[in-house]
């Protein structure tokens, strides 16, 4: 699978600490090798919409959805808890 990443995504993504951004490379890794990745804890977010949810660390997240072949990257951000 590929990552393609929206918009939206990269300025999330630019304005995240560079500690975050580093945990998210290595989570997209696992995505793009292994959806079903434990570290990832990925799950579906919204059913309706297809979007997925799943874990950069204990506090962020990121949403994506499938579309054929590729992961579209949606959003990273804080997880409201």
């Amino acid at each position: 699978m590929r990552l393609r990443y929206t918009e939206r995504f990269r300025k999330s993504y630019d304005d995240a600490s560079p500690a975050i951004q580093q945990a998210f490379d290595r989570k997209a890794v696992f995505l793009e090798q292994n959806l079903t990745h434990p570290s990832l804890h990925a799950k579906k977010y919204d059913e309706h919409r297809g979007i997925w949810q799943a874990r950069v660390n204990n506090d962020w997240r990121f949403y994506f959805s499938i579309i054929d072949d590729c992961y579209q990257l949606l959003d990273i951000m804080k997880h409201p808890k």
